[in-house]
Formats: C-alpha cells, sequence, structure tokens
C-alpha cells in the first residue's frame, strides 16, 4: 500500500476474492467499515488541515514561530491524506492499476517523503520550544520567523530527498501474461531481490525511532525547566509568560502522544511484512496492516481536532475565519482568558483589549 500500508502493493493472498474484473485485498465484510473509516477520516482531515493553514495564515496574531511549524505540518498531512484515495482504491482492486506509471510512484514517493516531513517538524518544533523555555534570552535572538521558515524549507527537502529512492522502488507490474486486468502498482522485482525495499523501510523506521527518543530527552529537559520556574516566578507578567509556556507544551505533547500511538503500528507492521514467510503469519500481516493504515491516516487528520479541543486562542481564531461578523467579541473573552495555542505577546493582547 501507498501510505499506511505495509508499502508493498502485494498481490492479495489465496483466500482473498479474485475475479476477472475485481481483485479485492479483503472479503466485503472488512472492506465496508474499513471504506467508511477511511472516507470519514479524508474528510475530517482535508477540512480540517485546510482550516489550520487558513487559520494561521489569514489571523496576524496566528503567525507565531511555533504556529509556522504547524501550519507547514497541516500542509504535509493534507499530502498524506491525498494518497488517501490510492489505497482505498487498492483495497477495492489490487489490480488492474488504472492510474498510470508516473501516479504510481508519485504515490508512494509523496507518502513516504511527507512521513519523514512530519517528524521532522515534531522534532523541530520540540527542539524550538525547549530552546523557548530553558534558554529564553538565546530563544529571542536565534528563533525568528526568518530562520523558522529557512528551516522548514530545509526539512522539506532533506525528507523528499530522503524518500528519493521510493519513488524508483515501485513500478506497475505485468506478471501474467502482460494482459490489462495483470497491471499491478508494486515493488519492482529487483527492489525485493536486492534487498533495497527491506533496508528503506528499515530507514522509515529510524526515522521514526530516533526523533522519538530525541523527543524523550527533550521533554524531560522542558518538565524539569517548569518545575524549577516554580520557585522563582516573580511578578504578574512571569506568572503569565510561564502559564503560556505551559499552555504551548501541553498542546504539543499531546500532539507528539498522537503521533507516537498512530505511527507505531505502521513501523511494526513494515516490519512484520519485511520478515513475514508463512501463510498464517502473511494473513496476520494483511489485518494488521489494515489497522495500521486506519491509524496512520488518523495521524493526519486529528491534529486540527485537537487544537480546538485544547486551544481557546485557535477556536477564537477559527470562529473569526468562518464567522467574522461575530467573532470580535468572542475574540476579545478568549484574549483576556490569557490561552492560546501558542504563546501570546504583550503587543498582541493590547491589540485586542483595544479592539474591545
Amino acid at each position: 500500500m501507498g501510505g499506511g500500508g505495509n508499502g508493498s502493493g502485494e498481490q492479495p493472498w489465496p483466500w482473498a476474492p479474485c475475479e476477472p474484473r475485481v481483485c479485492a485485498a479483503l472479503p466485503l465484510r472488512a472492506l465496508a467499515p474499513v471504506t467508511a473509516a477511511c472516507l470519514g477520516l479524508f474528510v475530517v482531515g482535508v477540512v480540517g488541515n485546510v482550516l489550520t493553514v487558513l487559520v494561521i495564515r489569514s489571523c496576524r496574531e496566528m503567525r507565531t514561530t511555533t504556529n509556522l511549524y504547524l501550519g507547514s505540518m497541516a500542509v504535509s498531512d493534507l499530502l498524506i491524506l491525498l494518497g488517501l484515495p490510492f489505497d482505498l482504491y487498492r483495497l477495492w482492486r489490487s489490480r488492474p492499476w488504472i492510474f498510470g506509471q508516473l501516479l504510481c510512484r508519485l504515490s508512494h514517493y509523496l507518502s513516504e517523503g511527507c512521513t519523514y516531513c512530519t517528524v521532522l517538524h515534531i522534532t523541530a518544533l520540540t527542539v524550538e520550544r525547549y530552546l523557548a523555555i530553558c534558554f529564553p534570552l538565546k530563544a529571542k535572538v536565534v528563533v525568528t520567523k526568518r530562520r523558522v521558515k529557512a528551516v522548514i524549507g530545509i526539512l522539506w527537502a532533506f525528507a523528499f530527498l530522503s524518500a528519493g529512492p521510493f519513488f524508483f522502488l515501485v513500478d506497475v507490474e505485468q506478471p501474467d501474461n502482460h494482459t490489462d486486468f495483470s497491471r499491478e502498482c508494486k515493488p519492482t522485482p529487483q527492489a525485493m531481490e536486492s534487498g533495497l525495499l527491506a533496508t528503506m523501510f528499515w530507514v522509515t523506521t529510524s526515522y521514526f525511532i530516533l526523533p522519538v527518543l530525541c523527543l524523550n530527552v527533550l521533554y524531560g529537559f522542558i518538565g524539569r525547566e517548569l518545575w524549577r520556574s516554580d520557585a522563582r516566578l516573580q511578578g504578574p507578567s512571569a506568572a503569565l509568560r510561564e502559564k503560556e509556556h505551559r499552555q504551548t507544551v501541553r498542546i504539543l505533547a499531546v500532539v507528539v502522544l498522537a503521533f507516537v500511538i498512530c505511527w507505531l503500528p505502521f513501523h511494526i507492521g513494515r516490519i512484520i511484512f519485511i520478515n513475514t514467510q508463512d501463510t498464517k503469519m502473511m494473513l496476520f500481516s494483511q489485518y494488521f496492516n489494515i489497522f495500521a493504515l486506519l491509524l496512520f491516516y488518523l495521524s493526519a487528520s486529528i491534529n486540527p481536532i485537537l487544537y480546538n479541543l485544547i486551544s481557546k486562542k485557535y477556536r477564537a481564531a477559527a470562529y473569526k475565519l468562518l464567522v467574522p461578523h461575530r467573532a470580535a467579541e468572542r475574540a476579545c473573552t478568549v484574549m483576556k482568558d490569557a490561552g492560546g495555542l501558542t504563546e501570546t505577546s504583550a503587543s498582541t493582547r493590547h491589540e485586542y483589549a483595544t479592539s474591545c
């Protein structure tokens, strides 16, 4: 499969229904609920991530360095969701592949590249928060919007360069008498036999394991610094700044936790697939990777929901965007509560207070 599955595009197992015009990867009783869930995730994810991009782009008070990362992640999640229709098509008709060689390769390549990109964004965002909380004076000089935009560009470039081999590992194969029905988007025999596909799967897994270890260390330092800061808080401005830091860290921690929960089965499924030999394990791998597929696309859909549940500032900005003629009073009330998706500057609070 392209994004959320094992990435193999493998042919269905012997028990799967293969008819002259349809070759499904699963029985209908399993395909129907999986399809409904995928369509729901697609709608929620596209709407939520587009809204996140628009909120950050259109609301000046939302254009903080942290939100620049979150907006870029929303774009990455949107690109991941674009691969969902192809994965869904492969579940219903693993062959024939009707979209051509370019889309076969591009769907796999974009999925892998955006996977790497999201991981790198979460890691860079945590590093930025670590600097802002543990080294605030240095962060004011080092962490600027211009530099953050440059870092985001570098992350995108590095992610897609790392995923480059996947563009050449898949092709539209015609194994059975070169008939139209036998066309299938799957890894090339050379990639399977040479072990290059398995190597790239391990590269993808390292993109998950190493950042998670890094995140644990950084959040440990952040937690220690916030705990220590309780003893030395002085004045209302310091208390407000500390509250804003805690709000931001709480949001990012929830995002990271959702990321780990949703992506861990994705990587476990790939490891199971490349080490599977017997038929029973193949059957288990097939169903397990369907479960991983759903969680993978859930990870691309859930972040806007988390922002809305946790952040009053995000809700106010979204309300202002969607219902502009009734948003001013609501935005004033929210800013007076000092809640936010990220830190709120004193100048921004003053602008809201003046407009109220």
